[in-house]
């Protein structure tokens, strides 16, 4: 049975980590995770679904800030086979990546090489891709560059949101890892490495990505709005009031004459907006203060008129052809 050390901090990894403890798959000797965060309605002080994993299964648990002398010498002490690493939020010293006896692997939410970085789901709806997946790949010091065992891939379906893609692409961990593991620990996975010419790069997500201009085509604002959604979420303005969007996608029909912006119509399943290109279906919408409601109901408590003017905002690029410069702290 493989010694496992898993690194990761989200929810996304754990259909992985019950395939690999049970029936004896992989021991899981110890989880690193990010150190307890505050989170949640009062930002209480709690430990993320990763920990709550490990402490279930009487698992050591180490949250190190940084991963350090000490942190290497832990990994050691282990003793693993192999290392997996799934969404941490750390960057591995080599001798970190090196320690294990089979080496660091990484599990990446996108069909590598395209979207490395750090909001690879969002991205993907938001850009309007029809596919995605999980890449099984060493991990090495350059971002998300190392050489590729398998993938998984997952359909993207018109009215998915980024929510609804992660919970596909946790399940496709399984038959990924399946595929994968016994090769692994016989030593004899076969490792492609990435064309570097076809690389884009994405970049960790802020509050102001949820800006929309409606000069762009509709089928890009749909793909944007159910890209960001749940977080950091799109929002226009309607009467002074910052409504928040959960869901849209375009009218096969045109509603023309109008600018971009500009409301021209609606019915029970949306709010119908035009963009530069086509029209903008808001499939549903939240008040202030209110949740999240199909858009008949919205409009039913919140009528909008036609002719209404939702500003437009500039829109930051989410993916580029070289990786985005770190943040500023």
């Amino acid at each position: 049975m493989l010694r496992v050390v898993f690194m990761g901090s989200d929810a996304i990894a754990l259909p992985a980590l019950d395939w690999l403890v049970g029936e004896g798959r992989a021991d899981v000797v110890a989880v690193l995770t990010q150190p307890d965060r505050p989170g949640g309605r009062g930002q209480k002080v709690r430990a993320n679904d990763i920990k709550r994993w490990a402490q279930n299964r009487g698992a050591p648990v180490l949250q190190p800030e940084k991963m350090g002398e000490e942190e290497c010498r832990q990994l050691t002490d282990f003793k693993p086979d192999l290392t997996l690493v799934m969404a941490y939020g750390h960057i591995l010293k080599q001798e970190i990546i090196d320690a294990p006896r089979l080496g660091t692997l990484n599990l990446h939410t996108s069909v590598l090489p395209k979207y490395r970085g750090a909001s690879p789901i969002q991205t993907a709806v938001a850009c309007g891709e029809t596919e995605t997946g999980v890449t099984l790949m060493r991990l090495v010091r350059q971002l998300d560059a190392g050489p590729v065992a398998d993938v998984e891939r997952v359909k993207i379906e018109r009215l998915d949101t980024a929510a609804q893609v992660e919970a596909k692409l946790a399940q496709a961990c399984v038959p990924l890892l399946a595929r994968c593991l016994p090769a692994i620990g016989s030593g004899t996975q076969l490792f492609q490495n990435q064309d570097e010419a076809s690389a884009t790069f994405c970049r960790r997500l802020e509050k102001g990505d949820g800006r929309l201009d409606f000069h762009a085509p509709a089928r890009q604002l749909a793909a944007r709005i159910n890209g960001l959604m749940p977080w950091p979420g799109c929002a226009v303005t309607i009467g002074g009031q910052v409504v928040k969007l959960g869901l849209a996608d375009i009218l096969a029909s045109s509603e023309g004459g109008s600018g971009p912006g500009e409301v021209v119509g609606s019915d029970e399943v949306g709010l119908h907006v035009a963009a530069g290109d086509g029209i903008l279906r808001l499939r549903s919408l939240q008040r202030p203060g209110g949740r999240m409601l199909p858009a008949g109901e919205f409009l039913r408590g919140c009528p909008v008129v036609r002719g209404t003017l939702l500003p437009s905002h500039p829109m930051p690029p989410l993916v580029a052809g070289q990786p985005f410069p770190r943040p500023k702290r």
